[in-house]
This record gives C-alpha cells, sequence and structure tokens, in this order.
C-alpha cells in the first residue's frame, strides 16, 4: 500500500485555518490609530452663546483597540499611521477593558469641567474652582506605588507640604534623588491617612524621581454659567484644552480668528497644558481633517506631530494663556 503526499490543496487549507485564526483572535497588544479631527462647535453648548463665525475648533482622537494576532505578526496589515503597544500602556495593571474604558470616561468627565473653569476665569467670570487633590487614575505593576496606592486614591499631602495639583505633586517628588522616600498624605472619609513610598528614576530622564503613578486634578468646580459638553464614547482627558477654546469661542472670543484650529493638551486648574499620548496620530489625523493649526503640548508631543502633521502648522504650547496668545499672533483669516 503506497502513500499519497500531503497535497498542495491540504496544505492551504490548513494555513488558511491558521490565517483566519490569527486575523478573528486579539492578542494581548493594543493599536492606536488616527481618528479624523472633528469641529467641537456641534458638541458643545453654553449658556448664552453667540452664532459661530469662520473657523473653528477642532477635537483630535486616536482610535485605541485589540490587535489581531495577524496584525501584531505582520505590520503591513496594521491601519496606515498606527503604533502597535502593549497592554500595559493602555490598561491600568488589574484593570480589566471594561473599568478601563470606564475610567477615560471619568477623566473626560473632569476635563470637561475644568477646561470650562478655566475658559470661564480667562473671560473675566468668577469661578467657584477649589482643588482638593489629585485623583490616582493608575498605578504601574512594576512601580514602587503599587500595591500602596488605588486608581480613586486622592492625594492631599506630600512630604507635608499641600498638593492641591498634579503639578505640585510632580515637583515635590522631583525634587527627590531616584531612590529616596516621599511621605504621602491620602484624604479619606475619616480623614487623613499617611504611607511611604519609594521612588525610582524616570525612564525618560534618569535624573528625574518618579513613584509611578498616572493621575488627574480633583477639584470642586461651581460654573457661573451652564456649559454641556458632549462627545459622545470619546473618553480621555487629552481634549481639554480644545474645549477651553470653544467655550470662549461660544461666548464670543474670537479665538481661532477664522482658522481651523485643532488642540489637544490635557488642561489642570491653573492653565497648564499636560503632555498626551498618541500625538503623531492625531497631528495625522488633524492633517486629514484640512486644518490649518494645530495646537500641542510642548515637548516631546509637538515634536511627535510635526512628524506627521504635513502642512498643518504646529504650535507647541505650554499654558492655557500661551495658546491664546499663539493664535492672537497669528494675521486674521479673510
Amino acid at each position: 500500500m503506497t502513500r499519497r503526499p500531503f497535497g498542495l490543496g491540504a496544505l492551504g487549507v490548513v494555513l488558511l485555518g491558521v490565517l483566519g485564526f490569527l486575523w478573528l483572535f486579539s492578542s494581548s497588544s493594543f493599536l492606536i490609530s488616527p481618528d479624523k479631527a472633528k469641529p467641537l462647535e456641534p458638541r458643545v453648548e453654553v449658556q448664552g452663546e453667540r452664532p459661530p463665525g469662520p473657523g473653528g475648533i477642532y477635537y483630535v482622537d486616536v482610535l485605541v483597540r485589540r490587535a489581531s494576532w495577524l496584525e501584531r505578526l505582520v505590520s503591513p496589515l496594521r491601519p496606515d499611521g498606527s503604533t502597535l503597544v502593549p497592554e500595559d500602556a493602555i490598561r491600568p495593571p488589574g484593570a480589566n477593558d471594561s473599568q478601563r474604558r470606564r475610567q477615560s470616561l471619568n477623566e473626560m468627565a473632569r476635563s470637561e469641567q475644568i477646561a470650562a473653569a478655566v475658559a470661564l476665569r480667562q473671560l473675566g467670570y468668577k469661578v467657584d474652582a477649589k482643588p482638593d487633590g489629585v485623583i490616582v487614575d493608575a498605578v504601574a505593576a512594576d512601580a514602587p506605588a503599587a500595591g500602596k496606592l488605588q486608581p480613586t486614591d486622592v492625594i492631599v499631602r506630600a512630604d507635608g507640604k499641600p498638593v492641591r495639583t498634579p503639578g505640585d505633586l510632580r515637583r515635590i517628588v522631583g525634587s527627590h534623588e531616584p531612590g529616596q522616600r516621599v511621605r504621602l498624605g491620602l484624604q479619606e472619609k475619616d480623614g487623613l491617612r499617611e504611607l511611604t513610598v519609594g521612588t525610582v528614576a524616570d525612564p525618560d530622564d534618569r535624573s528625574r524621581a518618579i513613584i509611578g503613578i498616572a493621575v488627574a486634578q480633583s477639584a470642586n468646580i461651581k460654573l457661573p454659567v451652564k456649559v454641556k459638553i458632549d462627545l459622545g464614547d470619546v473618553g480621555g482627558p487629552s481634549a481639554g484644552l480644545a474645549f477651553a477654546l470653544q467655550v470662549m469661542e461660544e461666548l464670543g472670543r474670537d479665538v481661532d480668528r477664522g482658522y481651523r484650529v485643532a488642540a489637544t493638551g490635557e488642561i489642570e486648574l491653573d492653565g497648564a497644558v499636560a503632555p498626551i499620548g498618541g500625538a503623531a496620530q492625531k497631528a495625522l489625523g488633524a492633517r486629514r481633517a484640512g486644518v490649518d493649526v494645530f495646537l500641542v503640548p510642548a515637548g516631546d508631543n509637538a515634536r511627535e506631530a510635526r512628524k506627521t502633521a504635513g502642512d498643518v502648522k504646529v504650535i507647541p504650547v505650554s499654558t492655557f494663556q500661551q495658546a491664546l496668545r499663539a493664535l492672537a499672533t497669528l494675521p486674521q483669516k479673510a
């Protein structure tokens, strides 16, 4: 009896089956892909708003989803302009996808409130906005803070000094040498709880100490006018700068000067503009929308954005006030 050779047809079926498996099943990695920038005007309502003029403020977002095994292994199959990142770059350690989504939407809600407060203050309104600490959003699994701090913890003191903003915490922790310890005070229902956490060197700056957490502003904000911002299922804090600019536009301030202005950056209660993720993809999204100007947090974000922005004018900013000054210097567009 002779054996028939394993035919190419059967081999093809096996290969197709393997490819199908690799395409249909998700890997542990995520893809960050560009999304076209969109105008904010239809998404923002402000009490006493005025009709929009030419130009407009645009927000930029990225699409985040799990990569299939085939996309992870074969880079040409990934969406144009996308970046493959490990799971811990997207999802806090110990959190599932649903928890990550809730966290992202909570960050968006805080960003909307803070942006409105910053914009209204700039316009001369009296805003009751009291920063009361920083909220822990995520803790790196291998960080000194792991097992000591948890998401939703509110830090109000560090080394005996008050912590009211993320900037306060960064300055105090950064004043240490890597390896030293910092004493933190957490606000809880029954009072202040203190603990001590070690520091390590920042991978991007070995001379700077960090404790390995991501934080956001905690504040008690009461706005003098009604502001409603609705981006649907878009989450995260990175549209804060765009929100603040749009609120001013809604109340009659011509901040865009007739240009289509995209903006990204987490805004803090003191007007500081903090870095964001996905700068290269967001610049590509701004470019695809045909905007004229892209406001980006200064530093690495601006450098990344320039690589994919094409003819879009990239303006790096560190504060909301700097963003307003930069736009004010543009010649009025006819």
